[in-house]
């Protein structure tokens, strides 16, 4: 599990920069840079309500993140290791506008 930050305040599961899903995939099958990643778990906000729909109660600080990145050097069958991963995509309004800052090719 990694320290999640998610900065993609339009996305319905973010609540205060961590995310209440519980888990995220994390896309980019052929990504060779952190922009060619999204969060495929990206909902977006709809009028702007805080309200946010969650599997958890609270949102999380650590987080399972699943990864389709495999030239990442953090990908590791599918799942991702690293200690702490940002999720970057501010004022997105579709999961290909976000990305995995923490992205780092092998």
């Amino acid at each position: 599990m990694a320290d999640l930050k998610c900065v993609v305040e339009n996305c319905t599961y973010n609540k205060d920069c961590l995310c209440s899903k519980g888990d995220i995939m994390v896309g980019g099958k052929h990504a060779c840079s952190c922009d060619d990643t999204c969060c495929e778990s990206f909902a977006q906000k709809h009028g702007g309500m805080d309200a946010y729909t969650s599997s958890l109660a609270h949102p999380s600080k650590t987080i399972s993140i699943d990864c389709e990145a495999v030239k990442c050097i953090y990908n590791s069958n599918y799942k991702c290791v690293a200690d702490h991963v940002d999720i970057k995509g501010c004022g997105a309004c579709d999961c290909r506008e976000t990305a995995c800052a923490t992205f780092s090719g092998k």
